[in-house]
C-alpha cells in the first residue's frame, strides 16, 4: 500500500478540533471547542456521527452532542439558523459519543452521566438506557443490528443487546478505555473489534471477550480508531501522531503540528482519512495520486510538522551529551516505523526524527523546548521544575495537597496521575482536568504567563479549589463549597449555574417545532417570544429581579413551556423557571392559572409515571432555589407537605436506581429545609419537630439506598444538621426509630464512606448523637 499524504487541510475553526466524520468522498464534518459543528465539501475538497439518506432524510442526518447535554440531529444542507430535525434530551451531563446502528434504525450515546442511551430514528426519545457503568461512557460503537459496546472510564468495555440486556464484559486494561471501532472481516488478526485506551495500546478482541493482539506504537493517550476498506486500522492520539495498522504492524506514521490529534475517521468509498487536532485544523490525508494537495501545501505541512515544538516534558528527560550528533540520521537505518529518534544538532538544540519504513529515511518532526507558557520563572516541586503548582484543597483543617502542571501537558493525564499519587476517587478526574484548563487558559508556547488577578478566578483565590463529583452540573460548580466541614449547615445552597443563550436558543427552536407540527395550543407567538428574550437579558445581570413589567409578562410565558408543552419537549422551559424562582420573588407570589408555584409545577405530572427523570430534578431544584429569596421560602415550607410527597412520588417512579442528579437535587432541598427550620433565632415548634422527623425518614430512605457519593454527602448534612440542631426528641427518634447508627455504619463501609468529606461529617453526627 502506497503512504496517505496531505489531501487538504480545511481551517476555520477557532479551537481545538475534537471531532471528525467522512460519511463519503464529498463532505466532511467537523465538531470543535469553539462551539461550532462544520460541514466541508470536498468537490477538491465535544462528539459526531452521521446517519445515512433516508427516505424521511435524502441529505441524511448530522448527529452531535456536547456539554449542553442535548443530541442535535439536523439535515446538512440547513444552516445553522435553522431548527434542528431533532433534538435528543434525556442524558445528564455532557455527551461524548455517537454512533449509529448498520441499519440506521438507532442511535446509541455515550455520557459522563455514566449510562449510554438507545434512541430509535424518527422517534428521538430514549429507547432502551444502558445502565451499570461506573465512570464515564467514553466510547460507544454500534457493532450490528443487535449489538452494542462501550468503553467506560471504570476501564471495562461492556457488551449489550438492543434490550438493554448486558451480554459480557471484559477488563479492558489498568487505564481508561477511549475509543472503539469495528475490524474489518478481511483485517488478519480475526478479531471483531478494537480498543484505545489512556495507557497507549491498542487492543483487539473476539466479540466474546477473548483478547487477540495488542498493538504497542503510541506514546501516549489514544483517543480515537478508525477501519479503513482496506481491512486496516487508524488511531490518533495525544502523541501529535496518526498511526495506519496492518495486522498487528505499523505501517505508516503521520505526524501532526500539534499538541494532539483528537480525531481521525475513514470515508467507506475511497479509503482517504481525515484528522482533527488541538492545532484548530481538519486535515485529509489520500493514498490517491489524484487527490494529493499541491506540491505546495504538502511541502508547507511537513514544513509545519518539521519546526513544530516538542515539550521536554512530553519526551522525558534526555541527556544531550549522550545523543548522536546529525550523522546518525545518514548512517544508521531505523528498526521500525514510527521509531523517534532524537539529535543533538552543532547549534545546542535536540531535534526529533521519526523512521519512515515506506521512504526509508528519517523525517524530522519538530525541536524539543523547555516547557511552554512561561517567561521563565518555574516552580520548583520534588526536584522538577513547572509552570504551576497548585494547591488542591481535599481536607478542611490538613495542608493541601500539591498539583503540578506544565502547560505542555495534557490536563487529563496531569489530572489522572494526581488522582493515583493521592490515592483520590476516580470521579474527581473531569473536574480536575477542568480546573486545570481553566487556570491556565490561553497558556501555550513560548507566551509569558502572568498571576490570575484575584476575583477573576471562579474556583476562589490563591489559585485553590475543592473537588466534589464532577459528574453532574452542580457539582462542577461551586455549589459543595459552601458545606461545611462543622455542623449544622447554616446557608442555604441554590442550583443557578446556566448557558442562558443556550437555553433561549433551545427554548425558541421547540417553539418553532411544534408550530410546525401543528400543536400550537400552549406555543409562544413572536411577541412573547421576544418578552421571553427580554426576561433572560435581565436574568443574565445574575442579580435579583424586582417586580417589573417585563417580569409579569415573561414568567407566565416560561411557566407555559414548562408545564404545558409535550413532556419531551419542556426542558428548557424548566431550566429558567429553575433560574428564575431564585433570582425573582415574584416567581413565587404570583398565581398560575389559579394554583402557586409549587402546586402549579405538581399538577403538571412532573413527578408521574413514566418518569422524565430529567423534568423531576429541574422541578426540584426550582424548589430548592426558592430559598434563595424571602418569599421564595414562605412558599416552600407553607407547601412542605405537598413538596415532600411530590419529592417521594418521583423517587417511587424511579424505579431501583433513581438518576443521580435527581437525587442530588433533592438532597440539596432537604438541607434547604433543614437550614430553615433549625435557623438561629428561629423558634424550635412542634410543627419544626414534625417537619425534622419527616426528613429525617426520608433522609434515611435515600443515604441507605444511594451508591453516589455527592448525593450521601449531601444527604448526611442535611441529617446532620438537624440531628446538630434539634432537641432530645428528635435525636431520640433518630437513634431508636430511624436507626441512624445502623445507617452511618452502612455509609462508612461503602464507596462513599472511604472520601475524607464523608468521613468527617459521618464522625460529627456519631459525636451529636
Amino acid at each position: 500500500m502506497p503512504d496517505f499524504k496531505l489531501s487538504a487541510s480545511l481551517e476555520g475553526h477557532g479551537d481545538d478540533v475534537r471531532a471528525v466524520v467522512f460519511p463519503n468522498p464529498n463532505a466532511v464534518f467537523s465538531a470543535s471547542r469553539d462551539a461550532t459543528v462544520r460541514l466541508w465539501k470536498l468537490a477538491f475538497i465535544n462528539t459526531l456521527a452521521y446517519l445515512p439518506p433516508t427516505a424521511q432524510y435524502p441529505e441524511g442526518l448530522v448527529l452531535s452532542g456536547g456539554q449542553d447535554t442535548i443530541i442535535e440531529a439536523r439535515q446538512p444542507g440547513k444552516s445553522a439558523d435553522d431548527n434542528a430535525d431533532a433534538m435528543l434530551l434525556g442524558h445528564a451531563h455532557n455527551i461524548c459519543a455517537l454512533d449509529v446502528s448498520p441499519d440506521s434504525r438507532w442511535v446509541v450515546s455515550g455520557s459522563w452521566d455514566s449510562t449510554a442511551r438507545i434512541w430509535k430514528v424518527g422517534q428521538w426519545e430514549t429507547d432502551r438506557i444502558l445502565d451499570g457503568h461506573e465512570g464515564s461512557v467514553w466510547a460507544v460503537l454500534a457493532y450490528d443490528e443487535n449489538t452494542i459496546i462501550t468503553g467506560c472510564a471504570d476501564k471495562m468495555i461492556r457488551i449489550f443487546d438492543t434490550a438493554g440486556n448486558l451480554r459480557g464484559s471484559v477488563k479492558n486494561s489498568d487505564d481508561v478505555v477511549r475509543a472503539l471501532c469495528k475490524v474489518p472481516a478481511s483485517n488478519p488478526t480475526g478479531a471483531q473489534f478494537a480498543s484505545a485506551s489512556n495507557d497507549g495500546t491498542i487492543r483487539l478482541y473476539t466479540l466474546d471477550g477473548r483478547l487477540v493482539a495488542s498493538l504497542h506504537g503510541h506514546e501516549s493517550f489514544v483517543y480515537s480508531l478508525a477501519a479503513l476498506p482496506s481491512g486496516e486500522l487508524v488511531s490518533s492520539g495525544e502523541d501529535r501522531t496518526v498511526k495506519v495498522w496492518n495486522g498487528t504492524q505499523c505501517v505508516q506514521t503521520i505526524t501532526h503540528p500539534a499538541i494532539s490529534v483528537w480525531s481521525v475517521a475513514a470515508c467507506g468509498e475511497n479509503g482517504d482519512i481525515v484528522t482533527g487536532a488541538s492545532d484548530r485544523v481538519t486535515r485529509v490525508f489520500t493514498r490517491s495520486p489524484d487527490r494529493i494537495a499541491s506540491p505546495e501545501a504538502v511541502q508547507q505541512f511537513d514544513q509545519a510538522v518539521k519546526e513544530s515544538s516538542i515539550p521536554a516534558e512530553q519526551v522525558g528527560k534526555i541527556n544531550k551529551e549522550q545523543l548522536p550528533g546529525p550523522e546518525f540520521l545518514q548512517q544508521k537505518s531505523g528498526t521500525k516505523e514510527g521509531q523517534v529518534q532524537m539529535i543533538n544538532q552543532p547549534d545546542g538544540s535536540v531535534t526529533a526524527h521519526t523512521w519512515s519504513s515506506a521512504t526509508q529515511e528519517w523525517i524530522a518532526v519538530g525541536t524539543v523546548v523547555e516547557s511552554a507558557g512561561s517567561s521563565g520563572r518555574k516552580t520548583e516541586y520534588l526536584g522538577h521544575d513547572y509552570d504551576y503548582v497548585f494547591d488542591v484543597d481535599i481536607e478542611d483543617g490538613k495542608p493541601p495537597l500539591k498539583l503540578p502542571y506544565n502547560v505542555s501537558q495534557n490536563p487529563y493525564e496531569a489530572a489522572t496521575k494526581f488522582i493515583g499519587d493521592n490515592e483520590l476517587p476516580i470521579s474527581y478526574l473531569d473536574q480536575v482536568a477542568n480546573f486545570i484548563t481553566q487556570n491556565t487558559q490561553g497558556a501555550v508556547i513560548g507566551q509569558s504567563q502572568e498571576p490570575t488577578q484575584a476575583g477573576g478566578d471562579p474556583w476562589g483565590s490563591e489559585r485553590r479549589y475543592r473537588p466534589g463529583d464532577a459528574a453532574s452540573e452542580e457539582a462542577q460548580q461551586p455549589a459543595p463549597e459552601p458545606l461545611p466541614k462543622v455542623l449544622p449547615q447554616k446557608t442555604y445552597l441554590s442550583i443557578k449555574t446556566a448557558n442562558l443563550k443556550v437555553i433561549t436558543k433551545k427554548l425558541q427552536e421547540i417553539n418553532g417545532k411544534l408550530i410546525s407540527e401543528g400543536e400550537k395550543g400552549s406555543t409562544l407567538v413572536p411577541s412573547e417570544i421576544d418578552q421571553v428574550v427580554a426576561l433572560c437579558g435581565q436574568l443574565e445581570s445574575g442579580k435579583e429581579l424586582a417586580d417589573s413589567p417585563v417580569l409579569e409578562a415573561g414568567i407566565p410565558l416560561v411557566f407555559r413551556t414548562a408545564t404545558s408543552w409535550p413532556a419531551a419537549n419542556r426542558l428548557p422551559g424548566l431550566d429558567l423557571l429553575r433560574l428564575l424562582a431564585a433570582a425573582a420573588p415574584f416567581v413565587a407570589t404570583t398565581e398560575y392559572n389559579g394554583e402557586n408555584l409549587v402546586s402549579g409545577l405538581l399538577a403538571s405530572g412532573a413527578f408521574d409515571a413514566p418518569l422524565n427523570p430529567n423534568n423531576a430534578m429541574l422541578v426540584v431544584r426550582t424548589f430548592a432555589n426558592l430559598f434563595e429569596t424571602a418569599a421564595g421560602r414562605d412558599l416552600a415550607i407553607n407547601t412542605f407537605d405537598l413538596v415532600v410527597n411530590g419529592v417521594k412520588t418521583a423517587l417511587a417512579n424511579s424505579g431501583d436506581s433513581p438518576n443521580r442528579n435527581l437525587t442530588i437535587a433533592i438532597t440539596t432541598l432537604y438541607i434547604n429545609f433543614a437550614v430553615y427550620i433549625t435557623s438561629e433565632g428561629r423558634e424550635q415548634t412542634t410543627e419544626s419537630a414534625e417537619k425534622a422527623l419527616i426528613l429525617l425518614e426520608e433522609l434515611t430512605k435515600i443515604i441507605v439506598n444511594e451508591k453516589d457519593s455527592e448525593a450521601v454527602y449531601r444527604g448526611l448534612v442535611a441529617l446532620g444538621t438537624i440531628l446538630k440542631a434539634q432537641g432530645a426528641e428528635v435525636k431520640s427518634a433518630a437513634k431508636e426509630i430511624y436507626e441512624v447508627d445502623s445507617v452511618l455504619s452502612r455509609v462508612s463501609g461503602s464507596g462513599a464512606g472511604k472520601e475524607p468529606r464523608v468521613k468527617g461529617i459521618i464522625q460529627e453526627m456519631r459525636e451529636a448523637l
